[in-house]
Parts: structure tokens; C-alpha cells; sequence
């Protein structure tokens, strides 16, 4: 695996276009592993990710995942991010794309660009509480609607709250 983002001339020649077309949009970017992570700035979210499916070809939501930093987040940093591993099948190209928030705030739903984005949204709702405006059903997907929390958070009590979850 590529240890430079240079010894991947295809996520560098994305990274440069997205750049070049959004150079407000890209909060930063970060490449281990072989992989490469953009991190974007919320209110560019869509924007970018329909140009990567409508113009570069990532056709895939593979994966959507919503991380908890926990309630202590270091200062700069909000406490919540939401990441989204696309996909180009063309040439089997890979690309994470990562936004932060807080729970106060709405993503907006990437729905309307993937239609896989529809269950991970309600996933990630209703195991972080975190919110995404113009989804067409927002709703728990695996937790009953009276349950009160968000399990995992990682303010949840690792033993459950004593009512039996």
C-alpha cells in the first residue's frame, strides 16, 4: 500500500479536481494506509458528493458510519462526524469523504444521490441521535420510538440503564 498520497495518482488526481472545482469546500484531507480521507465542510457536504457521483464516477455509497467522540472532544473539534465510503467501480477507486457536526446540528440527507444512503441515515439516527434534513422517512430503524437514547454514544451506560437496556 501507498504510504504518500503521490504514489496514488488516481485519488490524487480526484483530490486535485475536487479541490480546484470546491477550495472552500475541503476542511482537510488525510492518507494512510493507501486510503484517503476528505474531510469537508458541512455546508458543502452535497455539493461534493454529487460531484463525485455525477462527475467522477463514484457510483457507490458503500458504507456510511457515524463516530462518537465522546463528550470531552478536544477544542476545534465538534463531537460527532459522519463518514462515506464511495465507490468508482470504473477502476475500483475508493475514496472516504468525512464531515463533523454536532447533534444540535442537521447533515443533509445524501439520499437523493444514493438511495443507499436511506437506511445508513436511519442507522446512524438511531444509534447516535444524529439528524439528516430532507430524508424522506427519518425514523428509528432498529430501536423501538419510545426508547429514550442513543446506544452508541458513548455517554451510554456500558452496563445499560437498568431497565433492561
Amino acid at each position: 500500500m501507498p504510504d504518500n498520497l503521490a504514489d496514488a495518482p488516481r485519488l490524487e488526481d480526484v483530490l486535485r479536481v475536487l479541490e480546484g472545482r470546491f477550495p472552500e469546500a475541503v476542511a482537510g484531507r488525510d492518507f494512510a494506509k493507501g486510503e484517503l480521507t476528505i474531510r469537508v465542510r458541512t455546508e458543502s457536504l452535497t455539493d461534493v458528493l454529487r460531484f463525485l457521483q455525477a462527475e467522477q464516477g463514484f457510483a457507490a455509497l458503500q458504507d456510511m458510519i457515524g463516530l462518537d467522540r465522546g463528550p470531552e472532544t478536544a477544542a476545534g473539534s465538534k463531537r460527532f462526524a459522519v463518514l462515506y465510503q464511495v465507490y468508482r467501480p470504473a477502476d475500483r477507486l475508493r475514496l472516504r469523504v468525512a464531515v463533523e457536526t454536532e447533534e444540535s446540528e442537521a447533515l443533509p440527507s445524501a439520499v437523493s444521490i444514493w438511495k443507499s444512503a436511506d437506511w445508513a441515515e436511519r442507522e446512524i439516527f438511531d444509534m447516535f441521535g444524529l439528524r439528516f434534513s430532507g430524508h424522506p422517512g427519518l425514523k428509528r430503524i432498529y430501536l423501538d420510538e419510545a426508547f429514550e437514547g442513543h446506544p452508541l454514544r458513548k455517554d451510554f451506560p456500558l452496563g445499560g440503564r437498568g431497565d433492561g437496556f
